[in-house]
């Protein structure tokens, strides 16, 4: 569940990046832009770290479900 947390705080920090690199746009401060680029840069990052978290638990989940099922198998055949 923390890889859906930092999927979330993510796509929130990319939404405040978007807000702020908008204000900056609006009012012409180069500097706002700027920092709300680089908070949506941040923002993608921490998305992206969240969904490969949420892969590697899945597949490690896949491998220890299929090792549980050959170990199954080899006590049958024993």
């Amino acid at each position: 569940m923390a890889a859906q947390g930092k999927k979330i705080r993510g796509k929130a920090q990319e939404m405040k990046g978007r807000a702020k690199e908008a204000a900056g746009d609006v009012t012409a401060d180069e500097s706002l832009r700027v920092k709300g680029m680089g908070d949506r840069a941040e923002g993608k990052t921490r998305k992206a770290a969240g969904e490969t978290a949420q892969k590697a638990h899945g597949t490690t989940e896949e491998v220890k479900g299929k090792a549980e099922q050959l170990k199954g198998r080899a006590r049958k055949n024993m």
